[in-house]
């Protein structure tokens, strides 16, 4: 079972450091404190950065009581586990839309919405994904760790790599994207 904890100690390994056994393990207290501080941010900047199949959602808002003070006609707030949107559409086309804050104006009633959430659950990750988690975390540790500039910079290289290789994998899955019905276009 794939866990932050499992993660962050295969990335000590590849350092050459002592696994931990929680963010809180009191006979590898620095370790522990090290990765319970970096995971979050490193989880959330990855699954960020590409729309991870494992990590897309699809939802139908509806507009919050209050509209907007000027510009469009209704104000939809954005779910708590949305880090990045995809896709915001009206019976399937996009429409014209604005973020501001943690909510999205538009001029419609009815607002779907296609976006990364904050997937916590790695056991459902993409084992791909898992990987390069492992990787980022050794690359974002490796100086901590080891005190190597040269060990970090060799990390954050392989790192690249990896998540190039990525993305092109999980981006193989999905179908390729159409340029729609445009008039232009069949003429």
């Amino acid at each position: 079972m794939t866990t932050g904890v499992s993660i962050c100690s295969n990335a000590l390994l590849m350092l050459g450091a002592q696994t931990i056994n929680s963010f809180s393990d009191a006979n590898a207290i620095d370790r522990a404190k090290l990765c319970a501080n970096l995971y979050p941010t490193v989880r959330n900047k990855l699954l960020r950065s590409h729309p991870w199949n494992c990590a897309v959602k699809r939802l139908v808002l509806s507009p919050d009581a209050a509209p907007p003070a000027f510009g469009y006609s209704n104000q939809f707030q954005l779910p708590t586990d949305c880090l990045r949107v995809l896709e915001v559409c009206e019976g399937g086309a996009n429409i014209d839309y604005r973020i501001e804050g943690r909510s999205i104006q538009a001029n419609t009633s009815v607002l779907q919405l296609r976006y990364v959430f904050l997937n916590e659950d790695e056991n459902t990750w993409d084992e791909t994904l898992v990987e390069l988690m492992t990787l980022a975390m050794a690359a974002r540790m490796a100086y901590a760790v080891t005190q190597s500039a040269a060990l970090e910079q060799s990390r954050m290289q392989e790192l690249q790599m990896a998540l190039r290789s990525a993305k092109a994998v999980d981006g193989q899955e999905e179908p390729p994207e159409t340029l729609g019905d445009f008039p232009m276009l069949q003429a």
